[in-house]
Order: C-alpha cells, then sequence, then structure tokens
C-alpha cells in the first residue's frame, strides 16, 4: 500500500488531496470568471451610460464576496470525499447561510444602486430630495438584513417564531408610541417615491397655497404668496386634496361679461365676435367658445372660454389682462355698455278721480 493510500478520517490521503486540488481549482476558476465579468460589464456600462442594466450587473458581480466563492469552491471539494451524515449536514447548513448573506449584499446592492440612480437623475441640486430618498435607502436596507438575518438563524437551527412574536409585541409597543412619527415617515418615503410634487411645484392644499421649498422626513415646507412659510406634517398633506399647478399641461380660462338690458339683438352677436377676435389676436391662446348664457337680475351675461398652452400663472394674467383691454376697447368704439348692479324703477302715473256727492231738495222746504 502506498503512501497516498494511507487512510485519513475515512478516506485516503489521494481523495483528500484530489478533493483539495478540486476545491482550489475551482475557487482560482470562479475568481477568474468573477473578474472577467466584472471587466466586461464595466466596459459596457461606460461605453452605453443610458443603459443602465449594465451598471447594475456591474455592481452587483463586485459585490460577490471572495468568501462566499471560497465556501462554495469548499463544498464542491467536499463533494469527492466521504463524510459523515452529521458533518454533511453541518456543511449543507453552513452553505445555506453564506448564500442567504450573499443574497443579502446583492439585494442592498440593487436598493442602494436604485436610489443612488433616482438621486443623481435630475436632482443633483435636490438636497432635500436627496435626503428622503437616502431614508428610503435606510428603511428598506434594514428590512433586507432582517429578513436575511432571520433566515439565517432558522437555517442554523434557531427558533425564530418566539423571537418573532417578542419582536412583534415590542413592535406594536413602538408603533403605539411613535405612531405620529412613524405616520409621517411613510408619508416621506410615499411622497419620494410616488412624487405628487417636488421641489418648485405650486400647489394648494385647502385654503394654502404656494411653492413647495422643502420635503423632509416628517415635514414638508411651502413658501406662500405672502411670504410666510407654511408648513405641513406629511401624513396630513397626503390625506388632503393636492391642486399641483406646476404640472398642469394647459390652463382653461372661463370669465363672464356683462351687458346692460338695453343692448340691442344685433350687438349682442357682435359682443360674441369681439370676444372671439380678442383671444383670437393671441397666439399663446386657444379660443373655445363664447355664449350669451343668462338674463341676470340687472344685466344681460355672456360666458367665454380659452385655453392657454403655457400654463405659468403669470403669462396667464399678462394674457387676461391684453384680452381684457382688448374688448373695454371694442366695447367703447360699438358703443356697447358694460352692466354693474343697478335697479331701475319705473314709476307709472294714474289720474284719481273723486266722488261726485249730489244732493237731493228737501220737499218741506219752501
Amino acid at each position: 500500500m502506498g503512501f497516498l493510500d494511507t487512510g485519513l478520517w475515512g478516506n485516503s490521503l489521494r481523495t483528500w488531496l484530489i478533493a483539495l486540488f478540486t476545491a482550489a481549482g475551482l475557487f482560482v476558476l470562479l475568481l477568474i470568471v468573477r473578474s472577467l465579468l466584472r471587466s466586461r460589464f464595466l466596459a459596457l456600462a461606460e461605453r452605453r451610460e443610458t443603459l443602465d442594466t449594465y451598471n447594475l450587473i456591474y455592481h452587483i458581480i463586485h459585490e460577490t464576496k471572495v468568501s462566499f466563492l471560497l465556501l462554495s469552491a469548499l463544498i464542491a471539494g467536499s463533494l469527492v470525499v466521504s463524510l459523515p451524515f452529521q458533518t454533511v449536514r453541518i456543511l449543507e447548513g453552513v452553505f445555506k447561510v453564506g448564500l442567504i448573506l450573499q443574497v443579502g449584499f446583492w439585494l442592498s446592492t440593487i436598493v442602494s444602486h436604485t436610489i443612488n440612480r433616482r438621486i443623481q437623475n435630475g436632482m443633483r441640486d435636490q438636497a432635500a430630495r436627496a435626503t428622503t430618498l437616502n431614508a428610503v435607502r435606510l428603511v428598506l436596507t434594514i428590512a433586507v438584513w432582517t429578513v436575511v438575518v432571520l433566515m439565517a438563524l432558522q437555517n442554523l437551527g434557531v427558533r425564530v417564531d418566539t423571537l418573532i412574536a417578542s419582536l412583534g409585541v415590542t413592535g406594536i409597543v413602538v408603533g403605539l408610541a411613535l405612531q405620529n412619527v412613524l405616520g409621517d415617515l411613510f408619508a416621506s418615503l410615499s411622497i419620494a417615491l410616488d412624487q405628487p410634487f417636488v421641489l418648485g411645484d405650486y400647489i394648494i392644499v385647502g385654503d394654502f397655497q404656494g411653492t413647495v421649498e422643502h420635503v423632509g422626513l416628517k415635514s414638508t415646507r411651502v413658501r406662500s404668496i405672502s411670504g410666510e412659510q407654511l408648513v405641513f406634517s406629511n401624513s396630513d398633506l397626503l390625506s388632503s386634496r393636492i391642486r399641483n399647478f406646476k404640472r398642469m399641461a394647459r390652463r382653461r380660462v372661463a370669465f363672464n361679461l356683462n351687458t346692460t338690458f338695453q343692448t340691442p339683438v344685433d350687438k349682442i352677436q357682435r359682443v360674441i365676435e369681439i370676444c372671439r377676435e380678442a383671444i383670437a389676436r393671441h397666439e399663446a391662446a386657444t379660443f373655445d367658445r363664447a355664449h350669451f348664457k343668462a338674463f341676470t337680475d340687472s344685466s344681460l351675461q355672456f360666458e367665454v372660454v380659452y385655453f392657454i398652452e403655457n400654463p405659468e400663472y403669470d403669462q396667464y394674467m399678462d394674457l387676461q389682462q391684453a384680452i381684457n383691454l382688448e374688448i373695454m376697447q371694442r366695447f367703447e368704439e360699438e358703443r356697447i355698455q358694460f352692466a354693474y348692479p343697478t335697479q331701475t324703477v319705473f314709476v307709472q302715473s294714474a289720474e284719481v278721480q273723486s266722488p261726485q256727492i249730489t244732493r237731493e231738495a228737501d220737499p218741506r222746504s219752501g
């Protein structure tokens, strides 16, 4: 019997050497493949900046730990030798834990990469948005690693059901104590992900309106037209009806004109034509309709509707002012009078005849 046939822990020395060389060769091969793939996807990511998938794959490969590759190679080498059942079970458990931890690193990489890309795409100068998205990254990372640790403990034979129950009770107590803070925090995450508004948007919330200045973890700050700063809690803000004028594609404008009851019928038709012509003179406005709408208590009412392709409020006011001046000038030329709240009292006189009294002669009079 040769030296290599010497028995060692139930296997010959030759078998142990084969297992060792198998593990070493596989480990070197995995390192080479990891290096080649990382270099390849890095080059693709640099050449095709618009394809973010290559960059993400590069970071996932980069976060593949050398220790996980070594563990995988050792497990593969152990398959060559004959090991006791209990040892095999231990090795399987160790590999499962290593795989779970590696998946945790991969998921954390995906979360971090996604958040970083959202910060870089169009939000380089928005510190508040970056802060909120970093908070999102922190929460998601904690969630990922909580699940990873629980799965790892379960594969190590730890009873995690009792641990989860105790954590659930603790979470309920903490949640009740901090429900307002947690509500605002999750509302902040909702704002960051759903983006009902961003910095610089002009919004109306109930009776308040202004420009969004800051979106934080607990509150959102809005600068009103009059100059003061309005502070809304994030949970209250999302439970309200928000009107975002910055995202208005086009502005619909409707206004009324009132003329006197003495306006002739032919002039009524001229009012409609004048409104159409006054709006059509401006390229930024699109005429929709003008109608003789109603008889009010003191006037004849016309309704005019048009659209502005640019929704900016200042441009809307400039355009409306120009249209109003045009209509006033045309009304003056056509001698059409605007109406204002008045009452006309018509007095009708009538002759009142007094009853005529006649007196009969007394027959006794002589």
